[in-house]
């Protein structure tokens, strides 16, 4: 779905810009070299829609894209199966047998524990809980050996009435006027989640933990639902250089400081780029839909993750 070489997209010049970092060569990507390096261990990325772009960015870049028979899917090993009533299943997980490597990807929007009120009604509200995190991380973390984190884009008001979830601290509904706004709310959980996870780093010194940056959207003119588009596809039109040292997400960046988390810092890089997004080149196409927020694959995530392996 996010292959724009099989939609309607003609031009492709997007694909032809990597990004070179000062005063270093990056390494170049090599899958067969990066399963050994991982032989044994694991690889999480847990997060949004954009963190499952940068799990199969990295699952195309490990197999070249092409169809591997060998490649063994593990999602009942940690619950991630499809359900009734459902579309798909919370994540994925691949293991590639020549190594013991496992790839793995798990939903989780706001990196919040989330907790049906009444689990006999569909229609439920579920309890957002901001001071706790995904209750998969904290069950299978200790088998991981990298972890990826990422939250940004569900954090308002209409994704939480949509889903339903309510916030919830130490156990209970949130009365607390100040958290309750939505930048607030954001910035208590993004911080709660990486106290959590920077405490677990002493207990698993081989564990390797990053947190992600936001990926920019590029909406012009309106939002997603308000008429907003993205129909440049001339790359670098804004520059091509980052300049300033301090990263364009201080909320993610001021809860990794001072912990043993690693940021992994894409937000400015990847704002050069509005040309690489799937924009109307969807698999349908639809007149007046625009997504200025996903990637075309290969493509920026596939920059992400040479950023992620080369501090690996």
């Amino acid at each position: 779905m996010w292959s724009c070489r099989l939609t309607q997209r003609q031009d492709f010049s997007y694909e032809g810009y990597r990004w070179q970092p000062d005063n270093c060569e990056m390494p170049e990507f090599k899958g067969a070299a990066f399963l050994r390096k991982m032989q044994d261990k694991t690889i999480a990325f847990i997060g949004d829609s954009l963190g499952r772009q940068q799990f199969q960015s990295l699952m195309c870049m490990v197999t070249g894209g092409e169809e591997n028979l060998d490649v063994e899917d593990v999602g009942e090993e940690y619950g991630l199966v499809r359900t009734a009533g459902h579309y798909r299943p919370d994540g994925w997980a691949y293991r590639f047998p020549s190594t013991n490597s496992t790839i793995l990807y798990y939903w989780s929007a706001t990196l919040c524990d989330l907790e049906p009120l009444n689990v006999s009604d569909a229609n439920t509200p579920v309890a957002m809980h901001l001071d706790r995190p995904p209750a998969f991380l904290s069950l299978f973390l200790p088998r991981f050996d990298v972890v990826v984190l990422n939250t940004g884009h569900h954090w308002n008001r209409g994704k939480l009435r949509a889903n339903r979830w309510e916030m919830f601290v130490n156990g209970r509904p949130n009365e607390d006027r100040k958290i309750a706004d939505m930048g607030n709310a954001k910035d208590f959980a993004i911080r709660s989640t990486a106290r959590w996870l920077d405490s677990q780093l002493a207990l698993q010194p081989r564990l390797k933990a990053f947190f992600r940056t936001i990926s920019p959207r590029h909406f012009q003119n309106g939002e997603w639902n308000t008429g907003g588009s993205c129909d440049s596809i001339t790359p670098l039109t804004g520059g091509s250089e980052v300049g300033e040292e301090e990263s364009r997400d201080p909320v993610i960046a001021n809860a990794v400081k001072g912990t043993k988390i690693k940021l992994l810092d894409i937000t400015a890089i990847s704002q050069l780029r509005d040309e690489a997004h799937i924009s109307r080149y969807s698999i349908k196409a639809t007149e007046g839909v625009w997504d200025c927020l996903h990637w075309c694959l290969p493509g920026i995530p596939d920059t992400w993750n040479e950023l992620l392996v080369a501090q690996i």
